[in-house]
């Protein structure tokens, strides 16, 4: 699906409040699943997942799989509050650090003032935390749940407790929130455009530099391996 249509998708799941859980898939993600039977396990069983990465738009086109076109996690996230603002919906953030969320949520709230903004906190708890965090959740009852923490605390994590929260969209987003925030600055048109917004990220944060060997990794694999690129080691 296109963005727009995606959007229409996941506003029909909002209104008949059908649980959705929806991955922004993108290069990173597909090459932890490939060493990764669980994790790949997450990603093959979401209600949605949306070509987020520049790379898979283009893996897609070369395994003659072609998606219509790339559904960035940033935009998803902010068309579906824009449209939210119009029909009253409520949205709960959560992720990243304290300072990075309380400046997200405050800048969301007065960008979508129709947005009901029930709750936030950041991303830094354990474990014997969940229990606390999926309660507050709940409590909020949220139409849209944002969730930006590492990869490998992310995707599980909405995975675990998907079906206990009964939030009609819960996201994954990443960096969404840095920002948001004021942190990063998103890049230009002209490098999302040309795919290159990985790059741009780098520039802001060279420590994000052994992350980004993946990417011409994942590039190799899909030229070496063809449609064997999406199968798992070992899948369980």
């Amino acid at each position: 699906m296109n963005m727009k249509e995606t959007v229409n998708y996941l506003t029909r799941a909002i209104e008949s409040r059908n649980p959705h859980r929806v991955i922004t898939g993108n290069p990173i993600m597909l090459m932890v699943g490939l060493d990764n039977p669980s994790f790949h396990r997450t990603l093959s069983t979401a209600d949605l997942v949306v070509p987020d990465g520049a790379g898979v738009v283009w893996a897609a086109r070369r395994l003659k799989q072609p998606v219509q076109e790339r559904v960035a996690g940033f935009d998803l996230m902010h068309e579906l509050l824009s449209e939210g603002d119009n029909r009253g919906w409520s949205a709960y953030l959560l992720g990243a650090s304290a300072d990075i969320i309380e400046s997200a949520h405050e800048k969301l709230r007065r960008q979508y003032p129709g947005v009901r903004f029930v709750g936030y906190r950041d991303g830094y708890f354990t474990d014997r935390d969940d229990g606390e965090v999926v309660a507050a959740i709940r409590a909020a009852n949220p139409d849209l749940l944002f969730v930006a923490r590492s990869t490998m605390n992310q995707e599980p994590w909405i995975e675990k407790y998907q079906s206990v929260l009964g939030v009609p969209v819960i996201m994954g987003v990443g960096g969404s929130f840095d920002v948001d925030s004021g942190k990063l600055k998103r890049a230009p048109a002209l490098f999302r455009k040309l795919g290159m917004e990985w790059f741009y990220r780098l520039l802001q944060e060279p420590s994000r530099f052994r992350r980004m060997l993946v990417l011409p990794q994942f590039a190799l694999k899909v030229i070496k391996d063809g449609d064997k690129v999406l199968k798992p080691k070992n899948p369980s």
